[in-house]
């Protein structure tokens, strides 16, 4: 097994065989981070991690922590594989004085294995950006927080820039629109607020699937998409299936800038394998790109500057690892958060939902951390484990990624009656009852 020293208090890898490591310093805060460092889709998983764990590299390097904590992880390897990581949940949760402070993860199936789980162990789970998009309804799920914006708002804000392409909502109708994903649960996510959007707007919506082991092979399905004369495609693919499919589209001739990925399609790990077929395609995102941010600049002093650190330093500011910085920003401020009511201790899981359900990270707390531009303010509260986060649109110009619309703030008119009936769908399924928020 090849172990890796990183910066803070964590010390060993865990690569693809499980093991025992080394017990978690006491008095500090104990992070697992359950990434996936082998297998197709390592290179999204890397470096969104790399970011999350470089910034609380820096947190202990610059500020002994969070109020005197230090903090300490420990890397677990999934493998993008289900039954892994839930390997990795079991042997990691318990880590520490107080147990697992929460699991962040990039990994849909493995969110959904893991609900009834968390639930019972009172340890957060949080899918920033991901997981299943119900579990924004903190009376049914009270221990899982898709943070910023889940799957289904940043669907809505895909319609709607779609339609500011098109010159209004109205001219949406009679449009024919390809739903092109990723055959697993994160892929499926986006289903049903598209039939809704589809039947509110008046456009035709057809749904195409793509199996992850032959994601490579897509040349049927564009020429199909060509045929039909679809007027857009939304591609929700995952690792090799993006770059394939951007070389797919322009080799049957059609336009790359008529594409919108998801946020797991818009990096940079998703463009330069496709080369010149790249240029115009168009993601969704929820952080911004670059590294021109203090808190970057922050991090290369205190880490990289002693050849340290979790990427190559060519990689800072790529779309993924500032996400993992945006992760890291939620995780500290929750933890600063929950220390607020509970004492500058380390802190349960149960303390820590707390930290969660308040977060308020706001334009001026963004200026603060030297965050500004890089994400937007985020509000939780009981019942909401998103915050409303709002998405703009980046455009591949062929060498990096271009901001092409304001910061959007998609209408939750039609995302929230879905989530609340489909949350309560799912409590009635699994005997839950409910709790009330309004007594909190």
């Amino acid at each position: 097994m090849k172990k890796i020293t990183l910066v803070g208090l964590a010390a060993t890898v865990l690569s693809s065989t499980l093991v025992s490591a080394a017990p978690a310093p006491k008095d500090t805060q104990f992070v697992p981070v359950p990434t996936y460092r082998s297998g197709p889709y390592s290179a999204a998983s890397t470096a969104m991690f790399g970011g999350y764990m470089d910034y609380m590299a820096m947190l202990n390097a610059r500020d002994a922590g969070i109020n005197g904590v230090r903090l300490s992880w420990e890397i677990c390897d999934t493998e993008y594989k289900t039954d892994r990581g839930i390997e990795c949940y079991e042997k990691l949760k318990n880590k520490g004085d107080k147990g697992a402070t929460s699991f962040s993860l990039l990994q849909t199936s493995l969110t959904y294995a893991l609900l009834d789980k968390v639930a019972k162990d009172k340890i957060p789970l949080i899918s920033m950006g991901s997981g299943r998009s119900d579990a924004t309804d903190g009376e049914v799920f009270p221990y899982v927080f898709p943070l910023v914006a889940n799957y289904w708002r940043q669907n809505v804000a895909k319609i709607e820039f779609i339609a500011q392409q098109e010159g209004g909502v109205d001219k949406l109708k009679g449009k024919k629109i390809v739903n092109l994903y990723h055959n697993s649960a994160y892929g499926k996510e986006t289903q049903k607020i598209l039939d809704a959007q589809a039947e509110k707007y008046g456009f035709e919506v057809e749904h195409f699937s793509i199996n992850p082991s032959t994601g490579t092979e897509q040349q049927g399905i564009w020429l199909h998409i060509r045929r039909i004369k679809a007027d857009w495609v939304l591609l929700r693919g995952y690792g090799a299936m993006n770059p394939t499919a951007l070389k797919e589209a322009r080799r049957s001739g059609f336009p790359v800038n008529r594409i919108i990925g998801s946020a797991w399609t818009g990096s940079e790990e998703d463009v330069i394998p496709a080369g010149k077929a790249a240029k115009g395609f168009i993601a969704p995102s929820f952080n911004a790109g670059g590294a021109d941010f203090r808190v970057i600049t922050d991090i290369r002093q205190r880490i990289y500057a002693d050849g340290k650190g979790n990427v190559k330093e060519a990689n800072i500011g790529s779309v993924y690892y500032n996400r993992g910085i945006v992760l890291g920003i939620l995780n500290a401020e929750a933890i600063r958060t929950a220390q607020g009511k509970f004492g500058n201790q380390p802190l349960s899981g149960e303390q820590m939902r707390w930290g969660y359900e308040n977060l308020n990270i706001t334009d001026d707390s963004l200026r603060a951390l030297g965050a500004e531009g890089l994400m937007t303010a985020v509000k939780t509260s009981c019942k909401n484990h998103e915050g409303n986060g709002k998405i703009h649109f980046q455009q591949w110009d062929g060498e990096k990624w271009t901001i092409i619309s304001d910061w959007m703030d998609p209408d939750s008119s039609l995302v929230q009656p879905l989530i609340e009936a489909s949350a309560a769908e799912y409590a009635h399924k699994n005997n839950i009852t409910p709790r009330d928020c309004s007594k909190e």
